[in-house]
């Protein structure tokens, strides 16, 4: 039976939730997929703010809305937790060590080629091993607690193995929601109709879907009358409301919009690809290092904000719509059941992550491995806080290099 816990909202503040979501983004290293491992260590496990089983709702909506999932996960929770302003706070927090770490780190590439700044990126390869492990481990016990959820996490997770795509894990995740449908009858707890409560109605939901729309339809106009800032707003809207799997996905889309047109040379693209690779927070961030490429003299910073602001916005918008009208859908048994089924793909979707590509592309012989293993012991035996495995792993692999 899944834990039922009330959350009420506005239950924090913006300062805690700020603090928490800094701490996040300085530490969140391994992209998308690892970052729902941080999230629920650090907002799960160690503050409480909402169960697993709260967790998990608000997952399998991001998962299913276009947009950076686990950006809009940060967002959802910091709004459950604090309003409004603790939505901000978690997004401000989450993301601006990320986009100034970003623009830093990709003028300091040259330096970084030598063999020790090789080694110390790879070190932030085996982190991301570590943490998705540990949330292997910890989800699967608490969403997969069955044989036919543990069923829909195996066959997933196989699934996405050999077909690993954006399209298939979306397919993956409406065949489970079935599955759970026709499955779990019986197995799962109907979840409280205010489990995910927010403070604004399914009127105010519905306008920000609006607003989805409208700027969806309303910047392509704006940018062809109106040169300039307003096609950047539109380029990376466009780009974050059409996506779905976020992180890799989105880069062909800018890549379209922003090499293709010759505005940013491919050199400087794969440059700044290359370092959101090594650096805590959503990969999304990577739109302030590209704003500041196509800003003109002088405004640098306004055309990096723009970039970052409007590729966030409509998985913003549509998470914070779409949350009103959840808690009606919740309350029924169907959906209940339907929920508990994506719940335990999800569990698969990091099962295949941790082997494509984090083991794949972090492990290349049996000193990496271990190096992994002994991170992973910190966080599930010792409950380390995950920035010692971060230092742990990059001086390990560092070490490797000096001895």
């Amino acid at each position: 039976m899944i834990e039922r816990q009330k959350l009420s909202a506005n239950a924090g503040n913006p300062r805690e939730v700020f603090m928490a979501f800094l701490k996040l983004g300085l530490t969140s290293f391994g992209g998308p997929i690892a970052h729902l491992g941080y999230f629920r260590a650090e907002l799960v496990e160690r503050r409480r703010w909402v169960n697993d089983d709260q967790f998990g709702q608000l997952l399998a909506i991001c998962q299913f809305l276009p947009g950076p999932a686990s950006s809009q996960l940060g967002f959802g929770l910091g709004l459950l937790r604090a309003g409004w302003l603790g939505a901000l706070a978690a997004f401000v927090a989450f993301t601006l060590p990320s986009a100034l770490l970003l623009v830093a780190f990709a003028a300091a590439l040259p330096l970084l080629s030598g063999p020790i700044g090789q080694a110390a990126v790879h070190g932030l390869k085996l982190v991301a091993c570590a943490v998705v492990a540990d949330a292997v481990l910890r989800m699967s016990r608490k969403l997969c607690p069955d044989v036919p959820r543990q069923t829909i996490a195996v066959l997933s997770a196989a699934t996405l193995l050999m077909v690993a795509s954006p399209v298939a894990q979306l397919a993956v995740a409406a065949s489970a929601a079935i599955f759970g449908v026709f499955v779990l009858h019986g197995r799962v707890a109907i979840h409280d109709g205010h489990a995910l409560q927010v403070s604004f109605s399914t009127r105010a939901g519905g306008l920000l879907i609006v607003a989805f729309v409208a700027f969806l339809a309303g910047l392509p106009i704006l940018a062809a009358s109106v040169d300039g800032l307003a096609s950047v707003a539109e380029a990376f809207y466009r780009a974050g409301a059409l996506v779905f799997g976020g992180g890799h996905v989105v880069l062909p889309l800018l890549q379209d919009s922003v090499v293709s047109s010759g505005a940013v040379s491919p050199d400087q693209f794969l440059a700044g690809y290359g370092a959101s690779q090594a650096i805590p927070g959503p990969m999304f961030a990577f739109s302030a290092y590209l704003g500041m490429l196509l800003s003109p003299a002088g405004s640098t910073y306004l055309w990096a904000a723009t970039a970052l602001i409007f590729i966030f916005l409509p998985g913003f918008l549509l998470v914070s719509g779409v949350l009103p009208f959840w808690r009606a859908v919740s309350g029924n048994h169907v959906a209940g059941n339907a929920i508990a089924g994506v719940n335990a793909a999800i569990v698969g979707l990091l099962g295949a992550a941790l082997y494509d590509p984090i083991f794949i592309s972090g492990i290349s012989g049996p000193i990496d491995l271990a190096i992994a293993l002994v991170g992973f012991g910190l966080l599930v035996t010792w409950r380390i806080s995950p920035l010692v495995v971060v230092l742990w792993c990059v001086a390990a692999s560092v070490s490797q290099v000096l001895v």
